[in-house]
């Protein structure tokens, strides 16, 4: 530290460097927040679903739908057609679905026929009432193409395999400039499905770094200007949050993770955390500049004075975030490691760099206004008394409160319904009730039934399983729309028996079963069976979106397969909804995790720092407790535990730790210098409590800010961190000094005589 002191010109390339370094790397930058990013790698359920799409096609698409009476004259079916070819063109595009494309099966003279639902190329062979009571008819259309009136039609737009959230948006952007060239947006009441989910998310996700990061460096520049009046700290704090953040969000590309919804909470994170560790250094050259230092020896004093607990404080927080890595959702850990690597570099900026910087270029005089000050000595002050003469009425206070609120912690329901992101008003909601409202529920789940050899699925046993299945599951009110390969194999039955309702059955005979898929020329039969004719999907359209509902189906579903198993086929569960549902897993186990981690290396670094256990573990219940707060509010609130909140309690522990690191050692200094307790505390908070307060208000305000976003995982993620920093520093101005001197109190007890 000294020997950059001397260095200033040294000191200012560093900042630059490490300023304008990330440039390159930030233009690499991968934009994405698509559901696969979420899932690990590694896991079972998502390595079956990866060699599923081998061999089958994408379930995340895009569904417009088109209302109107008038949906089958060739007027709008001309149209709708052109604008099928044109999307299909586009090269992410594997097939378009819509009455134009399907598939329908008819009798004929010697047996069957397999022809396009609507003919687009012969539109005058019926009148469009008859082309409406035809798709009505039809068995796999009604539910999904179209509604149960035919005054809706719906094209389901169904990639290839989408590499990110970008490409998800050109898709979405294609499809609208497809509808409006042709003429059909006057009809277009709706663009739901997954890739307009995965769409919504990623402007939410630009939408609120865009506004935020500015608002949060705005008001952490605002507040230090109005608590120190100087140029030199507003510039200087504004590049060195500039560099930390830039930094942080360039390690995402090194790291090889994409910049997701939970990465965009780290720049405003970077920034609050900055904002306050910089504080504390101006404010200790501010009291340097108060007791006659001037130059570097100030800046020197000022150093000294901050770097034994800043480190520490750095550290501890640095390690809070790095818990997050324990979590199975990557871009958790993602997140965690770069917040940690962001605080550590916002560290060595604070103590090695600046310090040079505000020698060399220091040129005014440092004052603090007592009127900008009064109300937090007078906070401090009444803290400090209250603590010291009630110490015992403070605890118990405080450990019947808890005991009051800490049931309602059962209550907290971890639960992940990506659409409950959204306020009602917002156009995904309304598009995704309108689909669900007019055809089905857009949340796919798949059940898969994987027979001993190729071509075992022409046994007509193995397909009534499979149907047995598909009606237990029509009943569930969970399921709006099912399709299997039974339902192709008993309307060929059908049809080949001149549509006599009777046959609207399984055939007896494997040989039939045989003839009948080998003379299949359609392409709708291969969405539901490979062509080895030994794997099979049942395919579900579900009407719903949280995870605890999706487990809730998927558990009965198990537990009825298990009671009746599907004969000699395996089975297993894949899709969006089975691979989403995980997350209530995955969510668990990382909080679990996290929690215990972040527990542990705080106590380890409490140990190391105070050389106490009985010390460490007093300095760690003003920061667990109000842990405990944000999860009875969740509780009572009805607030759901999920991938935003399941961060806060890392974080919150992380930053809260550093005031109390602050005022342990304040303390721990006088008590050597020979003070008694209560005036120990009184003067240390006289001196850090000030600091502690301001960074805490800073750091709450811009928390806050987050509050203020209209999507609800950012909006959520910063009203309850900045409620669990507001009460850590209520636990440390009024918790954590009536532990310290209940602490003195009973070293200072005499032991009784043997």
């Amino acid at each position: 530290m000294q020997w950059m002191l001397h260095r200033p010109r040294l000191a200012l390339a560093a900042l630059l460097l490490l300023f304008f370094l990330p440039g390159p790397l930030l233009l690499q930058l991968e934009l994405n927040n698509a559901p696969e990013v979420y899932f690990p790698k590694d896991d079972p359920a998502v390595a079956f679903d990866r060699q599923l799409r081998e061999r089958f096609p994408q379930e995340q698409v895009l569904v417009a739908l088109f209302e109107g009476e008038d949906l089958f004259d060739p007027a709008f079916l001309e149209p709708l057609h052109e604008t099928v070819l044109a999307i299909r063109g586009d090269p992410r595009v594997e097939r378009v679905l819509s009455v134009l494309t399907a598939d329908h099966i008819r009798a004929t003279a010697d047996g069957f026929a397999v022809e396009p639902l609507v003919d687009p190329y012969d539109l005058d062979a019926r009148t469009p009432q008859q082309w409406r009571q035809r798709a009505l008819s039809d068995r796999f259309a009604p539910g999904l193409l179209l509604s149960e009136d035919g005054r809706a039609l719906a094209l389901v737009v169904r990639p290839r395999k989408l590499e990110d959230s970008l490409q998800r948006l050109a898709l979405e952007q294609t499809v609208r400039q497809a509808i409006q060239h042709h003429g059909l947006e006057p009809r277009l009441t709706a663009l739901a499905g997954h890739i307009a989910l995965d769409v919504a998310q990623l402007r939410a996700m630009i939408s609120d770094t865009m506004a935020f990061i500015p608002a949060t460096l705005g008001v952490g520049l605002l507040l230090l200007w109005w608590l120190f009046r100087r140029w030199l700290v507003v510039i200087l704090s504004a590049a060195v949050i500039a560099t930390v953040a830039n930094a942080a969000v360039a390690l995402l590309v090194i790291f090889q993770q994409p910049y997701t919804l939970i990465a965009s909470i780290l720049p405003p994170l970077l920034s609050a955390v900055a904002v306050a560790m910089l504080m504390h250094l101006f404010n200790a050259v501010l009291h340097a500049a108060q007791r006659g230092y001037t130059g570097q020896e100030r800046v020197r004093r000022a150093v000294a004075q901050v770097a034994r607990p800043m480190l520490f404080t750095t550290l501890t927080t640095a390690a809070g975030l790095a818990s997050l890595t324990a979590s199975p959702i990557r871009p958790i850990g993602a997140f965690g490691l770069t917040a940690a690597a962001g605080v550590l570099l916002t560290a060595a900026l604070a103590l090695l760099i600046l310090p040079a910087l505000i020698a060399r270029w220091d040129r005014g005089g440092w004052s603090r206004q007592r009127g900008r000050i009064q109300w937090v000595d007078r906070l401090t002050g009444f803290c400090a008394h209250l603590s010291i003469r009630r110490a015992g009425w403070v605890l118990g206070i405080t450990a019947l409160l808890l005991a009051v609120g800490l049931p309602q912690i059962r209550h907290v329901q971890v639960e992940t319904d990506l659409y409950a992101f959204f306020d009602e008003d917002h156009p995904l909601i309304q598009a995704t009730q309108r689909v669900e409202s007019r055809l089905s529920g857009v949340m796919p789940l798949e059940v898969v039934f994987t027979a001993p050899a190729r071509d075992g699925l022409h046994d007509p046993q193995r397909l009534a399983h499979i149907d047995r299945v598909q009606r237990w599951l029509q009943a569930r009110p969970e399921v709006d729309y099912s399709l299997a390969l039974p339902d192709f194999v008993e309307e060929m039955h059908w049809a080949f028996h001149g549509e006599d309702p009777e046959f609207r059955a399984l055939p007896e005979d494997p040989r039939l079963i045989a003839q009948y898929l080998l003379v299949y020329d359609g392409v709708d039969l291969y969405d539901v069976v490979d062509r080895d004719l030994r794997r099979a999907r049942l395919l579900l359209n579900l009407n719903i979106h949280g995870a605890t509902a999706l487990n809730r189906l998927m558990d009965d579903l198990r537990a009825e397969l298990r009671a009746h198993p599907p004969g000699d086929m395996e089975w297993d569960l894949a899709g969006m909804g089975r691979l989403f549902a995980d997350q209530e897993r995955l969510l668990i186990q990382g909080q679990l995790r996290s929690l215990i981690a972040v527990t542990l290396l705080l106590l380890a670094l409490m140990w190391i720092l105070w050389r106490s256990p009985t010390l460490a573990m007093a300095s760690m219940i003003p920061n667990l407790a109000p842990v405990a707060l944000i999860f009875v509010v969740m509780g009572i609130f009805g607030i759901w535990l999920d991938m935003a909140t399941a961060m806060i309690a890392a974080v919150a522990v992380g930053i809260a730790v550093d005031d109390t690191i602050h005022i342990v050692h304040g303390y721990r200094s006088r008590r050597r210098a020979g003070a008694p307790p209560p005036w120990a505390i009184a003067r240390t908070f006289r001196h850090a409590g000030r600091a502690v307060v301001a960074t805490t208000v800073v750091l709450v305000t811009q928390f806050l800010l987050l509050g203020l976003s209209a999507f609800q995982p950012t909006a959520a993620f910063g009203l309850l961190t900045a409620l669990g920093l507001a009460a850590a520093l209520l636990f440390d101005l009024l918790v954590l000094p009536a532990l310290l001197i209940l602490w003195h109190r009973n070293d200072q007890r005499p032991s009784k005589p043997h």
